[in-house]
């Protein structure tokens, strides 16, 4: 899956596609300031920083909470979402709901949640049954049992199986296993030599420390736990694939019998392991990367079980730590919320139950989202402009210079087949047999995961329905699925913040809406990974030699120029790592553009607020990232994240696009002024 995303996960209001741009305030009469002009921070140039250039003014009146790590337009507009559920769960857990109704889960999930006194009362009780199992781990095949229980709760131990398409056969629906069980965001925390990423680790050993002795462990008892899980833990990050390594779809598939993945890892039988997974029905298995397991199973066959014990008493506390009593809570936020993403206050409880419950029940509060925030004509709205930038897109395709006229075919019909997914699904998850009660917390979040593991584990051998969304409508988010060859676009996904559907140009929807998401969208089905999917979202060769050396060259060249960034400190962005999105990006601003210009407000060429409909249509676009962040979640993101920082999803791809520098007066001597020669062109 290829996620378009944005800081801030839940949006607000739903616009529709007004053309109107400074309608009247509906309650005074008076014009209403236009949103883009009063962003600009006219101080910069827009050729030397585009990104503060369109949301400067906007910054320096939205300071980032202590409580964030960032902030920007999904955030603003979260709060609005967040304000409506509240009160959605409120109202539920004050009824007298009949057991097993929708209400009667919502409401009780919101009051044993919000109920922090009885939470801080029971403690460590909750996963006492667990960790008791634990405890009595005596032999390999214990270990093996505890990491399957584990898995069933939803806890990161060790491996990470999970039911998906089948990369080169996407009717058949197959179990894989993928790199997993690290508490640090990814393996180049464990080995990356400058200061900051050395400070995390010493704080890391500090948080373990601090864990175990909230188990109980005494001081000695507790740093030899800590040792324990950090040995462990340093030789599986030694066997895990880098980001970069991870996007490449042939080098991750690894199909195998069992007898195979038996032999991968000598002295394991996968077969009952995997019926304790809930695998029973498995045959073949799908291994993301082999060097993993083969080192993961040598491990489970010879490090202590003192150490398995540890590593498992870990990974358990640290899932549930949020639904712990608030010694566990704030230190699991201090190190994951403070040293590592910048954050120095926990954000309201209640926000914290309700992202919860989105784990949890997040399509019954989609139901009701939908029903409030998204009508069936506004879905209409969408679903057209969805439609006006596929046909951009089809245009752009025929008129490449540097692809063949078979590979242009099969292009063509790859993108009349993406399957356009837009605002909600048309069939709702059923949620009857999961049980929510109000005896604890963190046991009705261990019900949800059990509920939504075994939900996805039953998939395995059964058709594959591609009418499933994975993302509810509230969600401010989207994304390309190589294997069902399908756009996701969440209702939320189109909002935007403080603007009616009056004062909405098209110039803001189409660079907002239909470049930022629904040309990212479609381009990633084109990207360095996703154009290795052919129209029936099978991993299979469909291009000729030349056109795909072609198209790898134009790869190299965005690459090169990501590499060429330097964020934070010494730290540059990883352009293989985010080519793909980097590419999306592109694509959709040149697809969106194509798609405005059809548009009556193009045509007639007249300005708003003092900008003309193309400028307006670059600052829409940049809209979209109106957002900022603190270093220390930058740094994360520049090793662990695919996308590139905001400031860079739009200088970066801005740089590459003839008519940004005609729109905006760019010239030499600007600073990410790029001669034409070196300016990337894909699609």
């Amino acid at each position: 899956m290829k996620h378009f995303f944005r800081p801030g996960l839940l949006a607000a209001p739903l616009l529709g596609l007004a053309v109107a741009a400074c309608g009247p305030n509906t309650k005074t009469g008076a014009a209403r300031p236009d949103l883009l002009s009063a962003n600009l921070d006219t101080t910069v140039r827009p050729g030397d920083d585009f990104y503060n250039y369109a949301n400067g003014a906007w910054f320096k009146q939205h300071a980032i909470p202590a409580s964030e790590s960032s902030w920007g337009i999904g955030k603003e507009v979260q709060n609005e979402i967040y304000a409506r559920l509240r009160k959605l769960n409120e109202d539920a857990a004050r009824a007298n709901a009949a057991p097993g109704s929708t209400e009667q889960k919502i409401g009780d999930f919101w009051a044993t949640g919000m109920d922090s006194a009885t939470v801080n009362k029971q403690g460590l009780a909750p996963l006492q049954p667990e960790l008791t199992r634990i405890a009595n781990i005596s032999t390999v095949t214990g270990v093996q049992s505890a990491i399957a229980r584990l898995q069933l709760l939803g806890v990161n131990a060790l491996i990470g199986p999970y039911v998906g398409q089948d990369a080169k056969n996407s009717d058949k629906m197959a179990l894989q296993l993928w790199q997993a069980g690290l508490g640090l965001p990814n393996r180049d925390y464990y080995f990356n030599k400058d200061a900051r990423t050395a400070n995390i680790r010493q704080e890391y050993e500090k948080h373990l420390n601090r864990m175990f002795a909230l188990l109980g462990q005494d001081a000695a008892t507790a740093q030899a736990s800590t040792k324990r899980v950090l040995g462990l833990e340093t030789r599986l990050a030694g066997v895990s694939r880098k980001l970069e390594a991870l996007r490449d779809p042939y080098a991750n598939y690894n199909k195998m019998s069992l007898s195979q993945l038996d032999n991968l890892t000598p002295g394991l039988n996968w077969k009952p392991w995997l019926a304790e997974m809930a695998y029973a029905k498995a045959d073949t298995v799908i291994v993301g990367q082999p060097e993993f397991y083969r080192e993961a199973g040598r491990l489970l066959r010879t490090a202590p079980l003192a150490d398995w014990q540890a590593y498992l008493q870990w990974q358990l506390v640290h899932t549930y730590a949020p639904t712990l009593s608030h010694d566990f809570d704030q230190e699991n936020f201090r190190f994951y919320g403070t040293v590592l993403r910048g954050a120095t206050e926990q954000r309201p409880r209640w926000k914290r139950v309700l992202d919860a419950e989105e784990n949890a029940l997040g399509e019954v509060l989609g139901q009701q989202f939908v029903k409030e925030y998204f009508t069936p004509e506004t879905k209409q709205r969408y679903e057209k402009l969805t439609e006006n930038i596929m046909a951009s897109f089809r245009e752009h395709i025929g008129a490449l210079d540097w692809m063949s006229d078979s590979t242009k075919q099969k292009a063509l019909v790859k993108l009349g087949k993406i399957s356009r997914k837009v605002g909600y699904p048309d069939k709702w998850k059923d949620y009857s047999s999961l049980e929510i009660k109000r005896d604890s917390y963190a046991a009705n979040v261990m019900r949800a995961n059990e509920w939504r593991y075994r939900y996805e584990a039953r998939k395995l051998g059964q058709p594959v329905d591609r009418t499933e969304w994975g993302m509810t409508p509230q969600t401010y988010n989207a994304y390309y699925n190589p294997s069902n060859n399908e756009i996701v676009l969440p209702a939320a996904i189109f909002s935007i913040p403080g603007l009616l559907d009056a004062d909405a140009d098209d110039a803001i929807i189409y660079g907002y809406a239909g470049a930022s998401t629904i040309g990212h969208e479609l381009t990633h089905g084109f990207d360095d990974e996703g154009s290795q999917f052919d129209d029936k979202g099978n991993l299979r060769s469909w291009w000729t030699k030349a056109d795909r050396q072609a198209f790898d060259q134009r790869v190299r060249g965005i690459v090169r120029q990501f590499n060429g960034y330097q964020a934070l400190d010494s730290l540059h962005i990883n352009g293989k790592a985010t080519a793909g999105e980097n590419i999306a990006d592109l694509g959709g601003i040149v697809i969106g553009l194509d798609a405005f210009k059809k548009t009556e407000q193009y045509k007639k060429g007249e300005k708003i607020g003092g900008l003309t409909p193309v400028q307006r249509y670059f600052l829409g676009y940049a809209l979209g990232w109106q957002v900022h962040q603190r270093q220390e979640n930058l740094a994360q993101a520049l090793l662990t994240d695919v996308h590139s920082p905001a400031q860079y999803r739009i200088n970066g791809p801005f740089a590459d696009v003839p008519a940004f520098y005609e729109a905006f007066d760019v010239q030499p001597g600007d600073k990410f002024y790029r001669p034409d020669s070196a300016r990337v062109k894909i699609w």
